[in-house]
C-alpha cells in the first residue's frame, strides 16, 4: 500500500491498490492470492468483491488504505482470509468462526449432501427427526441440517464451551435457535438416545503430520480438533461402539480424511455385523476423493 501522494494529495486507487496487493501476497506464498486480495480489499472498503472489481478507480481514503494493510499483514502471516473476516460461507450461509471452532471447509458439505439424500430417499424430509452433531465447533452441520429439514430438532455437542457459544450464536441469527441445544460433551459420554441422524467431522489428522500441515490450518485451527491420535482414528474408535445404542433406527454419518475410508467402513462393520452390507456405503466429494462413511442402523 502507498501512503497518499505528498504533492497531489491522490490516494490509491483500487485497482493498483489489488495489483500491489497481489504482488505481495504471491510473493509470501499464498495460491489463491488475488481472490484474498479482493476479499480482503472489499472488507476494508465495505465492498463486495464484485463491487471491488466494479470500481477500479476509486481511491483509497487515509484510513481504508491502513486497514487494507493491516489485513494485508495478517494474511500475509498465513492468517487464514475466514480467520480475518471470522466468518465463513458453507453450505450457501455464512457462519461466524472463533478461536474454539475449526474453520469449515467445503469437505463437509459432503455429509450435508449425503444426509439429505438419505433421508430424501427414506421419505422422510418433513419428518421430525431428532439429529445429533458431534464435534460441532461452529455449528454448522447441525444448523444446515436444521435449515433444510424444518421439522428435525438436533443436539449439538462439543468439549469447548467457547465452540458451544459460537454454534449457539450461528443458530440464532440463521432462525433455527428453537430446533437447537447445545452441550458440553467429549464424543458421546454422557448422551442418551435415540437420535435419527448422527453427523460428525471428528478430529482425524495423524498427530506425527500436523507440524506439516499448511500454517492456516496447524496455526489457527484449535489442536483438538485436528489431532486424531497416531493413525487419526481414536475418535472413531471411542464413537463406534456406542452407536447401536444411540441410534436403533436412523443414519450414522462420518467425515472421514483422504485415505480413512476403508478403515472407518472396517471400524463400523465389525462393530455392527454389516460387513459388505448396504446399509454401509462410501460417498465422494466433489474433488472425488472419498470423504463421508455412512451407516444405516436399521433399514
Amino acid at each position: 500500500m502507498q501512503p497518499p501522494d505528498a504533492m497531489s494529495g491522490r490516494s490509491e486507487t483500487v485497482r493498483d491498490a489489488l495489483a500491489a496487493a497481489t504482488a505481495t501476497l504471491r510473493r509470501a506464498g499464498i495460491e489463491d492470492a488475488g481472490n484474498d486480495a479482493r476479499r480482503l480489499l472489499g472488507a476494508a472498503l465495505g465492498l463486495s468483491g464484485a463491487q471491488v472489481l466494479a470500481s477500479p478507480e476509486t481511491r483509497l481514503s487515509t484510513a481504508q488504505a491502513a486497514t487494507f494493510a493491516q489485513l494485508l499483514g495478517r494474511r500475509t502471516a498465513r492468517e487464514p482470509v475466514s480467520r480475518i473476516l471470522g466468518e465463513r460461507e458453507f453450505y450457501g450461509r455464512t457462519f461466524k468462526l472463533s478461536p474454539a471452532t475449526l474453520d469449515p471447509r467445503p469437505d463437509s458439505e459432503t455429509l450435508i449432501e449425503v444426509a439429505l439424500g438419505l433421508v430424501g430417499e427414506a421419505g422422510l424430509r418433513a419428518a421430525p427427526l431428532r439429529i445429533l452433531d458431534v464435534g460441532t465447533g461452529t455449528g454448522c452441520l447441525l444448523t444446515s441440517l436444521l435449515c433444510e429439514l424444518p421439522n428435525a430438532t438436533g443436539l449439538g455437542t462439543d468439549i469447548s464451551e467457547a465452540a458451544l457459544q459460537t454454534a449457539s450464536d450461528n443458530a440464532r441469527r440463521l432462525g433455527v435457535a428453537d430446533r437447537a441445544a447445545w452441550r458440553v460433551a467429549d464424543a458421546l459420554d454422557g448422551l442418551d438416545g435415540p437420535f435419527d441422524i448422527v453427523v460428525c467431522n471428528p478430529p482425524y489428522i495423524r498427530t506425527s503430520v500436523i507440524a506439516d500441515l499448511d500454517p492456516e490450518v496447524r496455526d489457527f485451527d484449535p489442536r483438538a480438533a485436528l489431532d486424531g491420535g497416531s493413525d487419526g482414528l481414536d475418535m472413531y474408535r471411542r464413537m463406534v461402539p456406542r452407536l447401536a445404542a444411540l441410534v436403533p433406527s436412523g443414519w450414522v454419518l462420518f467425515e472421514v480424511g483422504y485415505d480413512q475410508a476403508g478403515a472407518v467402513a472396517d471400524l463400523l462393520a465389525s462393530a455392527t455385523g454389516s460387513r459388505n452390507s448396504p446399509r454401509l456405503s462410501l460417498h465422494r466429494d466433489v474433488a472425488g476423493m472419498t470423504r463421508c462413511v455412512a451407516y444405516r442402523s436399521r433399514a
